[in-house]
């Protein structure tokens, strides 16, 4: 499964102030050519709502269509092949299929990508930085600073994360 973030390390509250057209597809624009670098010729993507059942026709919100809609327009017209908004209450399940049509799903918030991503694989999964002239992995836990000296750190993500970088550097090359 793989997930990509419009917002970062934000407080839920703030996410629909910091959502902006541009944004969502400038992510969208980023994650294909971050999944074209790792050998997917044609990605294609889902944009996960922001709001239940994806406002479910302005019901839970204007974010889907004053927002995400034009957002996947943007980002088509720049080449994109992404759909969407959809709700992500069942998006990521159909994501994480081995017969998706998606290659990677656009979350818009981190808590809505990373409990699937982590609930999925935790241990197994990578962070990896798009858009940097350099190669950036991360566990997918993140620093563990919480457990730093009590003798519980595994280095299993650690060494996951640098075997991704090693063939994301191959690929490089």
């Amino acid at each position: 499964l793989r997930v990509v973030l419009v917002t970062t390390h934000v407080a839920l509250r703030e996410v629909p102030r910091l959502l902006t057209v541009e944004g969502i597809r400038e992510t969208c624009v980023s994650a294909a050519a971050g999944l074209r670098g790792l050998g997917i010729a044609r990605p294609r993507l889902a944009l996960a709502a922001l709001n239940p059942h994806a406002s479910d026709g302005g019901r839970f919100g204007n974010e889907e269509t004053r927002l995400l809609k034009p957002a996947v327009a943007q980002a088509r017209l720049a080449g994109v092949e992404v759909e969407g908004p959809f709700p992500a209450d069942t998006l990521f399940a159909q994501a994480a299929r081995p017969e998706s049509r998606f290659d990677a799903v656009v979350a818009l918030y981190h808590d809505q990508g990373l409990i699937p991503v982590k609930l999925a694989s935790f241990g197994q999964a990578t962070n990896v930085t798009l858009g940097l002239p350099i190669v950036r992995t991360s566990p997918d836990h993140g620093t563990a600073f919480d457990i730093v000296g009590q003798g519980k750190a595994s280095p299993e993500s650690f060494l996951v994360a640098l075997d991704v970088a090693r063939e994301l550097a191959r690929q490089r090359d």
